[in-house]
């Protein structure tokens, strides 16, 4: 039934979107929470070292 077509495509397309932003979403707070807790114990070791020039 070629009439049901585009409806087909834009549900498609929607799908996508959601899937799309949801990776993203989900890669952008993975990364986040990692940096955020890797900044906290780079913090402690970069105060504990003394660099002498």
């Amino acid at each position: 039934m070629p009439q049901m077509m585009p409806i087909n495509w834009i549900f498609s397309f929607i799908f996508f979107v959601v899937i799309f932003f949801i990776f993203n979403i989900m890669n952008y707070y993975i990364f986040y929470l990692n940096n955020k807790s890797n900044n906290k114990l780079m913090n402690k070791k970069i105060k504990n070292l003394s660099w002498k020039w």
